[in-house]
């Protein structure tokens, strides 16, 4: 990857870290900030006894958009603890609306928010327990911009490695101008979330479950279409390396539009989170630069291995391979953009038992996401099918000509 996709977005961040106001620093602790968030929680509880239950839901959006997502709860829970809590506790959140908009008895509400405010307190004990580390503040940031720019840089590189593997190198300046952009796009983005953060908070998950669900669109189209063109050109001498006519322009920009899309997923997110990993550091703002810095070399080496083992791979398997990953990302975007429209209320919450949050892979324990998932898991599979069958056909073809 060129220096000029790495170098943009250090800048982004110590310009966000410097220029951003992050309303957290006006508490002494996160305690005190739970504090704040139950007596929400009891103003909820009480609203609901007079039966205003659509005032009550307000008021729990009031604990989870003006406190736990702007003042960076969220973002240090995922950084210090595990995505995988911070989606527990925005599923408590999401449950409790559920339960109040179902009307369910006073005791239940009663329970259901006393379980979020254990939850709060419990991370927030974790948060302000732990002393000022240089080793953990370098982790979590390294493990950050490795987390969220590794899904980036693996459809970027496998886009990259498929154009050049197909003779098309001329053509990968669209995917790196695509990448930029979508740098560019992540800056504004970032100010527009933070624009929307509080009490039209809403708003901010519902954009990125929309950004989140049409990469999937795109993705898929993408994976969908490399299938294809590995047999396509399978048996017209493309597997020896005779590469044959430049690729349309109009599949370029798709390649150049997923690469966008996918830079641009992770961009706005990176730039918030590093915004509230400099208002929980106290002292050590430099290793959070430092384990930026590593976490970005990281990644330059995964871009460079992807780039070597597609050079050396056949290139039927290529295309495969890259076509799975491509799938892959795409079921993972498909449960995470679900999840962010629950939690800007405009889809509902329904747990399923058994499972537990990977955050990793966008899996959440509700129908909602998961159904979904199957539900593209399935056509995924089928298309490959019938692909394979196509292959087979076209083999059988060729054997006895």
């Amino acid at each position: 990857m060129p220096k000029i996709t790495v170098l943009p977005v250090l800048a982004l961040m110590l310009f966000f870290g410097a220029a951003g106001t992050v309303a957290a620093s006006d508490y002494n602790s996160w305690g005190e900030i739970v504090d704040e968030m139950a007596a929400v929680c009891d103003e909820a509880y009480e609203i609901y006894l007079t039966g205003d239950i659509a005032g009550a839901k307000a008021q729990v959006d009031v604990a989870y958009y003006s406190f736990y997502e702007k003042l960076g709860f969220e973002k240090t829970v995922m950084a210090y603890v595990s995505g995988d809590r911070a989606a527990q506790v925005e599923y408590q959140f999401s449950l409790i609306k559920k339960a109040m908009t179902a009307a369910e008895p006073q005791g239940a509400i009663r329970e259901d928010l006393d379980t979020l405010v254990r939850f709060l307190r419990e991370d927030a004990g974790q948060l302000d327990g732990k002393t000022e580390d240089p080793t953990a503040v370098f982790l979590a940031s390294f493990l950050i911009i490795l987390r969220e720019g590794f899904e980036a840089i693996i459809i970027v590189g496998a886009i990259i490695a498929y154009l050049i593997k197909s003779g098309n190198k001329q053509k990968t300046g669209m995917v790196y101008w695509g990448s930029l952009l979508a740098l560019g796009a992540s800056v504004i983005m970032a100010f527009i979330l933070n624009a929307l953060s509080g009490a039209s908070g809403a708003q901010q998950e519902i954009v990125e479950g929309a950004t989140m669900l049409l990469a999937v669109v795109v993705l898929f189209y993408v994976s969908n279409w490399m299938v294809g063109k590995a047999e396509a050109d399978a048996w017209s001498g493309y597997i020896e390396g005779r590469v044959k006519s430049s690729i349309a322009k109009g599949s370029v920009f798709s390649l150049a539009f997923a690469a966008f899309l996918a830079v641009f997923r992770e961009g706005a997110e990176v730039i918030l989170f590093y915004q509230a990993l400099l208002a929980d550091t106290e002292t050590y703002a430099n290793m959070i630069w430092m384990g930026f810095g590593v976490g970005c070399v990281a990644l330059v080496v995964v871009y460079i291995v992807i780039r070597v083992l597609s050079i050396r791979l056949p290139l039927k398997p290529f295309f495969l391979g890259t076509s799975v990953l491509l799938s892959i990302m795409a079921i993972s975007f498909t449960g995470s953009g679900v999840k962010e429209l629950q939690e800007g209320n405009a889809v509902s919450v329904t747990p399923v038992a058994g499972i537990s949050s990977v955050d990793l892979l966008g899996i959440y324990p509700t129908l909602e996401t998961l159904i979904p998932q199957i539900v593209l898991l399935a056509v995924t599979v089928v298309t490959f099918t019938i692909q394979m069958r196509k292959w087979k056909k076209s083999a059988n073809s060729q054997t006895s000509s």
